[in-house]
Parts: C-alpha cells; structure tokens; sequence
C-alpha cells in the first residue's frame, strides 16, 4: 500500500512538471495512529496510510500527497483516498519574515454515488488558497475556500485560519497549534482545534507524538449511520505517526 500511495502522489506531479534533476525532488512516505485534519478523524480514529512528493526551483514549488480516508465510504460515497494536489510561491519580506501563497485541491477520486442523490451532500473535492506568513518560529496562516467545503452545500467562501509555532530543543522539534474552521452558512459545523506535537528526525525517520483536540459539536462530527457509529471525531486524543523523508 505504501508503494501504491507514493506512486500516485509522484506520478501525478511529474506528469505536470518538465524533466527535472533528482535534487529537486522529495519524497516521504508514513503511517499515523489517526489521521486528524485541522483536529477531525478522517479515518474514523483509525490508522492510515500516507505518502508525498514535493518538486521545488528557487521559491515556486509544486507537490502531491496521498492518504488513506473512511469519512466518505462513511456517508456511503465511494473514495477510500484523498490526494492532495498543490502548488505556490515562497519568498523573503524581510530578515527573518518569509511568506507563502498558494492553492490547494482536495481530491477525492470516484466519491460521489447515487446514493447521494438528494441527499444534500455536495461534491466533496474542495479547492482553497492559501497566504502565510512567517515571522521567526511561528506562521499565521489564512485559507479560502473558492469551492464548497469538503460536502457541505452552500459552504463556498469558508476558510480556516492557524497559528503554529515550531522550536528545536535539544534536536527535538516543539510545535503548538490553534487553528479556527468557519463554515459558509452551517454554523454547528465551525470549531476552534489545538494540537501540541513532538518529533525528532533520524537521518529522515521522523517519529512522532501528538496530543489533538477540538471543541466541535459532538452531534455533527460522528461518522453517522451507515458507518454504524456515533464516535465523536474531534475528541482530545494521542496520536502517534513515523514518517520517512527522501
């Protein structure tokens, strides 16, 4: 499965990119106890699987990433992976004051099925952009949905933003989290998440440990009646990955 998720991820960006030297490419490959995105499960608080290429030429660069999913299988569609496909640009400010732009598109390949007829759920590819700016060790980030927001109808114009911090102590990377999900037009749906990971690298093995929580609503983010399950997705948890960069 590994192998079939880094395929993807690297073909899909090669094919948009001219031939390039090696040392402008990188690759990752991993697992996570849970696959938490902005502090929800997309993985029923399952394992999954997880794989990235990344092609970069002074500050412009373009990627793809791959991960395994149930939320969508869930509301009985039919995608048991998500690709993330992205591209920007990064530059200097000034001393120590980088920004990032970007756009981003959540793909969610042969997701939508009859059963969804009339059932109020939209399109779940989603598309955002993306400005950060970075100022020392810790990033604000703003992201703008221009599509509806993985599902749900009437949500065009959501964004999310975050503040993450990053510290080396002692080779030990420290990296705090808040971030805010507004939801266009579903207010049950918006929340506020928190993370506080810890991580070392290993000549490129980079295990990891994070606590993850969010205050959404109990009653909305459960998987739902054909998952057969009523787990709360953004409960406080610990989550463990490993990751391997090349």
């Amino acid at each position: 499965m590994k192998k079939l998720l880094l395929a993807v991820a690297a073909a899909t960006t090669l094919g948009a990119l001219p031939a390039v030297s090696y040392a402008d490419m990188a690759f990752n490959v991993g697992a996570v106890s849970d696959y938490r995105y902005r502090g929800i499960s997309q993985t029923r608080l399952k394992p999954a699987l997880q794989g990235g290429a990344d092609y970069s030429n002074g500050g412009f660069y373009l990627g793809a990433w791959a991960s395994t999913i149930k939320w969508i299988k869930d509301a009985e569609g039919d995608a048991g992976l998500e690709v993330d496909l992205y591209g920007g640009y990064k530059g200097e400010i000034a001393k120590d004051v980088t920004y990032d732009v970007g756009v981003l598109n959540y793909w969610y390949p042969s997701a939508v099925t009859s059963k969804w007829s009339g059932a109020g759920f939209a399109n779940p590819n989603t598309t955002e952009i993306y400005g950060a700016v970075t100022f020392g060790p810790v990033t604000a980030k703003y992201s703008h949905g221009v599509t509806n927001l993985f599902g749900n109808a009437n949500s065009k114009n959501s964004y999310y933003l975050d503040v993450t911090a990053t510290f080396d102590v002692g080779g030990v990377s420290v990296v705090p989290h808040i971030g805010y999900q507004k939801v266009k037009n579903l207010s049950v749906a918006s929340y506020t998440d928190y993370s506080f990971t810890v991580s070392k690298d290993f000549n490129g093995i980079v295990p990891s440990i994070a606590i993850v929580g969010t205050d959404a609503d109990k009653g909305f983010y459960v998987p739902g009646v054909a998952a057969k399950s009523s787990k709360f997705l953004g409960k406080t948890a610990l989550v463990v990955g490993v990751k391997y960069n090349f």
